[in-house]
């Protein structure tokens, strides 16, 4: 499926990027298009999977989940089999919100949101140090989150 996209698509996403809840209408009015036209644009975008999703950032202080943790880890082996293992692991563990496979001193980084210290320490104790082929875990307790969910500049 082609994903060309012109500049009235690169528009309508910047504008959905600043607001996701801004009605179809007033998207229109933004993009200087038909409301028919921007319908049929942002089902497009989405259909083809350049949008893939509208959620709500939520206050995690407000849910308990004000620590943000960054987890570097190194696996004992750097094989296929294993890097597969570790990332079905670590996909059933809901705490994680992030996991990237990096290139470099760790093989991935995580981003962990906990209540505190103390609830950190109960998930590595517990979670983190037993997921398979885990060598290695260095701990980066964030103290302030400078930018988060930055737009994307295109």
């Amino acid at each position: 499926m082609d994903k060309s996209l012109d500049k009235v698509d690169l528009k309508l996403l910047r504008l959905l990027q600043q607001d996701g809840r801004v009605s179809n209408a007033e998207l229109a009015e933004k993009a200087n298009i038909s409301p028919a036209t921007c319908h049929r644009r942002v089902e497009r975008l989405f259909s083809q999977g350049v949008i893939q999703s509208v959620r709500a950032e939520i206050n995690p202080q407000d849910i308990h989940l004000g620590a943000l943790v960054i987890v570097g880890v190194v696996l004992d082996r750097s094989t296929p089999e294993s890097f597969a293992e570790f990332e079905a692991a670590i996909v059933r563990l809901p705490v994680i919100i992030d996991c990237q496979l990096v290139a470099g001193e760790f093989d991935y980084f995580l981003r962990v949101r906990v209540n505190d210290m103390a609830d950190f320490n109960q998930l590595h104790a517990s979670q983190l140090i037993a997921l398979p082929g885990v060598r290695q875990i260095r701990t980066f307790f964030v103290m302030k989150e400078v930018i988060q969910h930055a737009p994307l500049r295109f």
